[in-house]
């Protein structure tokens, strides 16, 4: 039988990957808007509180769909979902956007990108997947791509690095986790519903969610744009086209196209935060990217069934 990966694309496949690639630009929108928000005066943390706030008022649009879905799930599944939404959003989101703070727009996605690396530790670990000779070196390579961004002029050993490889670490665990998730047969709409809604609903328990959306509303409605862009166009909009997108092309392949992301944002960090990178850093940037893309490539073309999911099916048979 022919291999799929290697088929000449459908038209359906192409709107997927047109799909694909209009949600990673999406996602490259974020480090602009946390940036003017920077910029108005609202901090890394409260740019966390109105991106996942914001964001979760909008999909309760989506509550009438899955709710047979979610009265569906039992205990265990609600604390899957619950580490997930609090790793792979909440934490991921709060490093992040206090990377942008410190380094950059640029820098700061080019850390996030990290996330292949953390991956591969983390299935090994938590899936049982082994780890090959490539992917091994692609790690070194991501690691060393790390190293030059911080050889830069204005680049040093800060909390921005940090908290950039942190926000790389939790990236990859929202994707570990969400591989968990699946196993349970969850659709990609509840993880997504989920992991949104449970950040917001602890967020909600701040003092400080309140005062974020009090000082929000003193402030010119060109703020409130910048906040509708963060939650709608970087966040719902993206989730919904990948979703939409995996029902066209294997989630493997999808992987590849997300790497406009940052691309999307090291171009607008030039463009209109005129954010400029020294010359060994844009070499660590580009080492980064490369192996993100290399560890999408070969795992696309080389896909192999978790240890765990293969003894699950033969507990099963």
């Amino acid at each position: 039988m022919a291999n799929m990966d290697t088929a000449v694309p459908s038209p359906k496949s192409w709107i997927g990957i047109i799909q694909i690639i209009t949600a990673a630009i999406c996602w490259g929108t974020l480090g602009i808007f946390s940036t003017y928000l920077n910029q108005i005066g609202f901090s890394g943390w409260q740019v966390t509180i109105l991106r996942i706030v914001t964001a979760a008022f909008i999909i309760l649009a989506m509550l009438p769909k899955l709710w047979p879905d979610l009265i569906k799930l039992r205990p265990k599944h609600w604390l899957g979902l619950a580490l997930q939404s609090l790793i792979g959003v909440l934490s991921m989101s709060i490093c992040y956007f206090f990377a942008v703070s410190y380094v950059g727009a640029g820098p700061a996605v080019a850390l996030l990108y990290t996330a292949p690396v953390f991956s591969l530790l983390f299935s090994a670990f938590l899936l049982n997947e082994s780890i090959t000779r490539k992917s091994a070196l692609l790690s070194l390579m991501a690691v060393f791509g790390v190293g030059l961004t911080m050889l830069g002029e204005q680049a040093q050993v800060n909390w921005g690095i940090v908290l950039g490889l942190l926000a790389g670490m939790s990236y990859s665990l929202y994707g570990v986790l969400g591989k968990r998730a699946m196993h349970y047969a969850h659709p990609a709409p509840l993880v997504f519903f989920t992991s949104i809604i449970i950040s917001a609903g602890v967020l909600l328990l701040l003092p400080e969610t309140y005062n974020t959306y009090e000082q929000l509303f003193s402030l010119p409605l060109l703020t409130w744009g910048y906040v509708l862009g963060l939650s709608l166009l970087g966040t719902v909009v993206p989730f919904g086209l990948y979703m939409k997108a995996l029902e066209k092309l294997p989630a493997s392949r999808a992987s590849v196209f997300t790497i406009f992301e940052p691309l999307t944002a090291i171009a607008l960090a030039i463009l209109l935060l005129h954010q400029s990178l020294s010359l060994i850093q844009y070499v660590g940037v580009v080492l980064i990217l490369l192996a993100a893309l290399f560890n999408a490539v070969l795992n696309g073309t080389a896909t192999r069934v978790p240890r765990w999911l293969r003894l699950k099916k033969r507990q099963k048979v």
